[in-house]
């Protein structure tokens, strides 16, 4: 792994998925999926979100219809087929989703300050030959008591069920986000808390909804463990299939996994 300069969590989450198509996508870089519809909405959506936090004065429908339209120019760029019945309903959805933003943040933190937004992670890991944690935090707010705030914005349909939310694999996003905030900013664990922000496209009421994530002393040792478990073996390039993985990979049935 001597040419490896870092891993994300996106990295790490399709290691545990398999690490055979870990390798293809990443390591051969072999994938070739460009974004769609979904995507181009999560990103000008995300973008506006950062914006809004920022500036006060800010026109957020006209930054949302901005970026979309340029996210989705890009994919068209790449000959990215588009739907434009699509693209109608998540223009209107998206409309209808950004005033509830900020109240419903405003709403669950009361007072605060934003300290950051879209925050560089690149923090070196312990044990890892020199390899960093590459990752960017959405936001970090800061409420009176002194607590730092991390907060993930997810885009979604209509919400998430229990068994999403307790997903390992999903959690352990902002467990090691932070882990490696705390390191880069010499933070005690107990003063920082993390949170999804469920941004929901499809729903007809309670379209923002806020909910924290915890990440003791356990969970993090898991989360890290897990990480350098990932570490050891694309190093030592073991890339052992996992065909209970198979159904929905984009390699299945190709040359490079057939």
């Amino acid at each position: 792994m001597s040419a490896k300069k870092h891993i994300s969590f996106s990295e790490l989450k399709d290691w545990k998925l398999c690490p055979f198509y870990h390798n293809l996508a990443w390591i051969k870089k072999l994938s070739s999926f460009e974004g769609n519809e979904y995507t181009a909405f999560g990103t000008a959506i995300h973008d506006t979100c950062e914006k809004k936090l920022l500036e006060k004065g800010f026109d957020e429908k006209e930054h949302f219809l901005t970026s979309f339209k340029k996210t989705l120019q890009i994919l068209e760029n790449k000959s990215v087929v588009i739907d434009t019945s699509l693209i109608e309903k998540m223009v209107e959805q998206g409309v209808g989703l950004l005033p509830e933003i900020e109240p419903a943040v405003k709403e669950y933190f009361q007072e605060f300050e934003v300290v950051s937004t879209e925050e560089q992670l690149y923090e070196p890991i312990e044990g890892a030959d020199g390899l960093c944690f590459k990752g960017f935090i959405d936001a970090v707010i800061k409420t009176p008591d002194g607590k730092y705030h991390i907060i993930d914005w997810k885009t979604c349909s209509w919400g998430w069920d229990a068994r999403k939310r307790q997903d390992p694999m999903v959690t352990y996003q902002l467990t090691l986000y932070k882990k490696f905030f705390c390191e880069k900013h010499n933070l005690d664990p107990k003063d920082v808390e993390t949170y999804f922000a469920l941004l929901k496209r499809t729903a007809k009421k309670d379209k923002v909804e806020v909910f924290r994530v915890t990440s003791g002393p356990r969970k993090t040792e898991n989360a890290f463990k897990l990480l350098m478990k990932a570490v050891y073996n694309i190093k030592n390039k073991k890339v052992i299939k996992n065909r209970l993985s198979c159904t929905r990979c984009v390699f299945r049935g190709t040359e490079h996994c057939p």
